[in-house]
């Protein structure tokens, strides 16, 4: 059996790879799949027959591994036995495992499987430190691994948390590894400093192999450095967490890099994905994305006070927003509370004006994290658009309705395809619904399509504000209210015999004959021609 295996190695090993450092690679008939030292390879597990995964070769500079495998949303465990316990495997989408090599130690196994019913196609690769470079996880204490190098992903509604375990500083094969936690100098530990990185996969690409291709950017030091964006960077002393606004339907990839400032070294944890979603669910799944004043405010207020759920939720936001609408038509129609109306426009147009304000990096900025100091500031911006504009009410009415209007058709356009503006205001309303998430860093793409919504965004913004000028040109600031106009009519009509109007019949008799002529449209035409006899 032992000669069988070591033939059936011999041949793998035999088999060309891919250029440009990636290998493809089927299932192995005997249950075994050979790896290479920081090449990446593809492969599908089945249910039924899981495999053995053998390096070979390496190296004795290396004194530690870490074998990372990947897939897009089924599950895959990883484990050193065939045995599976929960200190010596990990089971999920994103998971690795770290070997720390004994001396002349050249060549390590592991286990591989799947629960799927379905097969599930993986990618994989072992990347190798030496004994300078920092061990990702390697001071462990919350989860069941005892070296933990993987990324722990948590996403709601709202915000998206990522977890990992502390570094620990690298060690020679064969020796001891430095404590954890007895020291606090710069000879421990507590010197390593980690860099969170956020990388966006392209808009609308929900495709596997467009993940595990992007993966392959996330996994080492130098790709993650050069392709992806640094979030912040965190001490020994802050806590090993970090959130982040969700993103649904978007696919990002997280990783951190944990970095010795002393020895200059560096390694990377095994990079999490997410699209902020579910590809197999019936509800929130993937596939199915997509009364401003009244409506917003109320709610706010049903979400945070009640536990309804939310198709009732949206039901009751649509009347309490048609109330408001009609409330404030009507006040306008009847009494023509110019000042009650402008206010109201004016708020909406400072809020658009605050929310884009927060949605630029400077919503990122430590000091916003606290709710009274963003909550005062993005109140007194609201605020101050329709102060500033309140003497020149229907300048303020015709940059709402530019601005307003054509944003809303960016809120349209992102009901059928992924667009980041929509966040403008999303990110808005989620800090008011959820008090945790003053914490998440709240960075969002960037990429073809928004460029292209902004242009339209803008475009229809300007165009629309300045085909209002020139059509309001020479008016009246604002009409009569039509109450007032409608009562000088009938005044006018009561006074003034001459005209025409004044000889209208009453409504009753207006209605009454134009029932008449209705009926007459259903009865018989008589015939033409004398039908009484002559009389003699």
């Amino acid at each position: 059996m032992g000669l069988l295996r070591l033939m059936a190695l011999a041949a793998l090993a035999s088999q060309p790879g891919v250029a440009g450092g990636a290998e493809t690679v089927g299932n192995s008939s005997v249950g075994l799949i050979e790896f290479s030292v920081g090449k990446f390879r593809y492969f599908k597990l089945n249910r039924p027959f899981p495999e053995e995964a053998i390096l070979r070769n390496i190296s004795s500079n290396a004194t530690f591994l870490i074998f990372q495998i990947h897939s897009q949303y089924q599950n895959t465990t990883i484990s050193f036995s065939k045995t599976l316990l929960p200190s010596t495997s990990g089971t999920g989408t994103d998971k690795g495992l770290v070997f720390i090599l004994r001396p002349e130690q050249s060549m390590c196994s592991w286990y591989l499987e799947t629960l799927d019913a379905e097969p599930v196609q993986n990618m994989a690769i072992p990347l190798s430190y030496s004994e300078r470079d920092p061990i990702p996880g390697g001071c462990n204490l919350e989860f069941d691994l005892d070296v933990d190098p993987n990324i722990y992903l948590e996403y709601d509604f709202f915000e998206t948390t990522i977890k990992f375990a502390p570094a620990n500083l690298g060690y020679a094969r064969g020796t001891d590894s430095p404590p954890c936690d007895t020291k606090m100098g710069k000879d421990s530990r507590w010197r390593l400093q980690y860099d969170v990185y956020q990388y966006f996969l392209p808009e609308n690409d929900l495709t596997e192999e467009g993940l595990l291709k992007h993966l392959q950017r996330m996994a080492e030091v130098p790709q993650v450095m050069a392709s992806a964006i640094k979030v912040v960077t965190l001490t020994a002393n802050d806590k090993t967490s970090v959130s982040f606004s969700s993103l649904r339907g978007q696919g990002v990839i997280y990783n951190v890099i944990v970095w010795d400032p002393i020895l200059n070294t560096s390694a990377a944890y095994v990079p999490a994905h997410t699209y902020a979603c579910s590809f197999d669910a019936m509800e929130g799944n993937c596939s199915s994305l997509g009364f401003i004043f009244m409506g917003f405010f109320f709610y706010i207020l049903i979400t945070r006070l009640t536990p309804i759920k939310y198709d009732v939720r949206l039901v009751l936001t649509a009347i309490a927003g048609s109330l408001g609408g009609i409330f404030l038509v009507a006040a306008w129609w009847r009494f023509g509370i110019l000042t009650l109306c402008m206010l109201c426009v004016g708020l909406v147009l400072g809020f658009l004006v605050s929310s884009v304000t927060f949605f630029t990096p400077l919503g990122n900025l430590t000091v916003f994290s606290n709710d009274a100091v963003f909550w005062v500031t993005f109140s007194c911006i609201v605020v101050l658009i329709p102060v500033i504009f309140m003497g020149c009410q229907r300048i303020l009415n015709i940059l709402t309705c530019g601005f307003i209007g054509s944003y809303s058709v960016v809120l349209a356009v992102d009901s059928y395809m992924y667009t980041s503006l929509s966040y403008i205001a999303l990110n808005v309303l989620k800090r008011a619904l959820n008090p945790h998430f003053r914490r998440a860093f709240t960075n969002v793409p960037f990429q073809t399509n928004d460029f292209i919504i902004l242009a339209v965004w803008g475009m229809l913004a300007v165009s629309g504000i300045t085909l209002q000028i020139r059509r309001e040109r020479g008016r009246p600031c604002f009409p009569p209210h039509p109450y007032k106009l409608w009562k000088r009519e009938r005044e006018r009509r009561v006074t003034n015999i001459l005209d025409p109007s004044y000889h209208i019949p009453p409504l009753r008799e207006r209605l009454y004959g134009r029932l008449t002529q209705i009926r007459e449209l259903f009865q018989k035409e008589q015939p033409a021609g004398e039908r009484t006899p002559l009389l003699l």
